[in-house]
């Protein structure tokens, strides 16, 4: 989401080799990001000015909108939006865990989410920065029924089915919690330097960690992401 859609459309597009197609108007301005024709993204306007800040938002699919935002508040966690219709794509809403950390629901219908992952452009892994790691895990095993397990990395992986679909990780206690967004590059390096080229900034590295080499970076709206090279 990002009050210059516009301006964000251009960044990735170049950056990631991203196109474009429209996505659902309601409930705001939006397009679907392709990958060789493959739906990896998608970027929402906020009005300006005055619009909240650029920020990337980790969806979840989940069968029932509804159902889990009911969760999402008995387990003490907030819902800021929705549950609501996006047109005939889905159900979706914004919620937020116990330390404040948002995150979205996404009932899929006629759009069901990522068509590729892990590929240079698309999407690749995401974490959640917090304090306060076991309370995070806790919450999301007990809204989203994923099941914590320890990582060799030190991140606390969350499983569906046995398989890891997110990652919690202890984040800096003079940084808000949030979740972060990686996506694949063939070069982690050469990325981060034409991110500043383009007007972006780099917040940290490239570093190699043992998911890859990472860089984290912010768009020229101060959207944050990272790109990771497999």
């Amino acid at each position: 989401m990002t009050s210059d859609q516009e301006g964000a459309m251009a960044f990735y597009g170049t950056l990631l080799g991203w196109e474009y197609t429209p996505g659902p108007t309601e409930p705001g301005a939006y397009v679907r990001a392709t990958l060789g024709g493959a739906k990896v993204a998608g970027i929402g306007g906020t009005p300006p000015p005055g619009g909240r800040p650029a920020e990337w938002t980790t969806y979840f699919a989940v069968d029932s909108a509804d159902e889990v935002s009911q969760r999402v508040h008995e387990c003490g966690g907030t819902v800021a939006v929705g549950p609501l219709q996006a047109e005939h794509a889905g159900r979706l809403a914004i919620a937020a865990d116990v330390s404040g950390a948002v995150f979205g629901l996404w009932q899929g219908e006629e759009h069901l989410g990522w068509q590729v992952a892990g590929e240079p452009g698309a999407p690749a892994w995401n974490e959640l920065l917090t304090p306060d790691v076991p309370a995070a895990a806790g919450f999301y095993r007990a809204v989203l029924g994923q099941q914590p397990s320890p990582g060799p990395d030190g991140t606390t992986r969350l499983l569906v089915d046995g398989e890891p679909v997110a990652g919690v990780r202890r984040g800096s206690g003079a940084r808000r919690p949030r979740w972060q967004v990686h996506f694949a590059v063939a070069d982690a390096d050469l990325t981060a330097r034409q991110a500043v080229g383009l007007g972006g900034q780099i917040l940290d590295g490239p570093l190699d960690t043992p998911r890859g080499r990472v860089a984290r970076l912010a768009d020229p709206q101060g959207g944050r992401f990272a790109v990771v090279q497999l």
